[in-house]
């Protein structure tokens, strides 16, 4: 028989490394050609890794919560052909180490069920997440309240360790001071009581960890710069709402406004192709495809950006049934690998948190980025043949940040005037 290497495929650009959060095969099950034997998680997305030999599963290289390179070997299949890649032989210590962890897990096991059985959970607990519980006397009744934020509501180590540490600061919050009685006076003494409540410290999640440092290095590669257009969308806002209901009733969907607001960025990025490019050192690379990413927040407080590919080739209902399958699917944590990548420039809607305008951070290696404000009814001078008039428009604002080093000022102003200008010149004939 031959031992096929079972490593960690590429996972989208930039992606170097990736955590395993469940092993869906054990040592000795037999795992098929195309069958998932892995889930993995990246700074971008959740992932099943499907095995590419059928054979037998011999050896598991690495525990779940363990970070693993791209083009790793994390286990090694046995397969009846003689075509599959050959491993070579492991050293009696690494066979030692991995007998050692496997009786360790076991002991873990055994450990836990002592404490609490859960053995009828309704949902997959991981060993190190069992070991922690039973370390702090959590039984299944209270890790059932445990919110979980993995894949498909997995709790993670990171999930128990924020509940434990909250549960202590609940603890500690009943506790009451009181202030030292003082001598007689005629004066009456007041005593006052507060609680100690302390502090909480939360450790950044691995998701977390490299937004930031994706942000700081664009902060310091980047000279940022922004540019501001008020836009009056009253026409887009008195379409939308005459064509929503009939369209909803017809493809079973909602139509906001974001596929409107991405569909006049595509235009605008074919007038300004300069706009559509990236930098690596000193070179300008002009991009031909027109691929959009679409700044989306997580339920656990993340951004991801799912891309829509070829953005100024799609109709209006094209854009949104793209703009709501990338929507959903990124917060269910179901994107594919190749939905994150390839972005040429991105737009981020901050109005959706009633935010009027912002100054967002640049995605590198791209040269800018959009934000678009919350839509107000605000009063304004509206000029007509018989004069100006004042009246109520519905009006937002649109903040362009872009990478001073290769997009002037003259650019970066024109492009995003171009942009208001399509929802301004909005055609309230337009069919859907």
């Amino acid at each position: 028989m031959a031992r096929f290497e079972f490593k960690l495929p590429a996972m989208g650009e930039s992606v170097a490394e990736a955590t395993i959060t469940h092993w869906l095969k054990k040592v000795g099950d037999r795992v098929e050609a195309e069958e998932t034997i892995v889930e993995v998680a990246t700074d971008k997305v959740d992932s099943e890794v499907p095995c590419e030999v059928t054979g037998v599963v011999a050896e598991i290289l690495f525990d779940v919560d363990a970070v693993v390179q791209v083009g790793q070997v994390m286990a090694i299949i046995e397969t009846e052909g003689d075509s599959a890649v050959v491993a070579e032989e492991l050293p009696p210590t690494v066979a030692q180490v991995a007998e050692n962890l496997t009786a360790d897990i076991a002991t873990i096991k055994e450990t836990t069920l002592a404490v609490g059985d859960f053995s009828n959970a309704d949902r997959f607990y991981s060993p190190l997440v069992k070991s922690i519980a039973q370390k702090e006397g959590i039984g299944l009744e209270e890790m059932s309240r445990v919110k979980g934020t993995g894949l498909n509501n997995r709790v993670t180590k990171d999930d128990i360790l924020n509940y434990v540490a909250q549960r202590s600061n609940k603890a500690a919050a009943g506790t009451t001071l009181s202030a030292p009685p003082t001598s007689n006076t005629n004066t009456p003494t007041v005593e006052r009581t507060y609680s100690q409540r302390g502090e909480e410290r939360i450790e950044m999640s691995r998701m977390g960890k490299l937004i930031a440092e994706h942000m700081s290095h664009s902060k310091h590669t980047s000279a940022h710069v922004q540019s501001f257009s008020e836009v009056d969308v009253t026409r887009i806002w008195q379409w939308r709402n005459k064509v929503k209901k009939a369209f909803e009733a017809r493809e079973g969907e909602k139509f906001t406004f974001t596929p409107i607001f991405m569909e006049a960025v595509a235009k605008a990025l074919v007038d300004f192709p300069l706009m559509n490019i990236s930098v690596e050192g000193n070179t300008i690379i002009k991009k031909k495809n027109i691929n959009i990413g679409m700044a989306t927040a997580l339920p656990d407080g993340n951004l991801i950006v799912p891309v829509i590919k070829n953005a100024d080739e799609l109709s209006l209902r094209g854009m949104t049934k793209v703009v709501n399958d990338l929507a959903n699917r990124a917060r269910l944590g179901q994107l594919k690998p190749d939905e994150v990548k390839d972005g040429t420039y991105t737009v981020t809607n901050i109005g959706s948190f009633g935010n009027v305008f912002g100054t967002p951070i640049i995605n590198q290696p791209q040269v800018g980025i959009l934000a678009i404000g919350a839509i107000r009814k605000v009063p304004a001078v509206i000029e007509t043949a018989e004069g100006d008039v004042i009246g109520i428009r519905y009006k937002m604002m649109l903040s362009h940040s872009y990478d001073h080093r290769v997009v002037n000022g003259a650019l970066g102003g024109m492009f995003v005037q171009r942009v208001a200008e399509y929802l301004e010149q909005w055609d309230v004939n337009r069919t859907l």
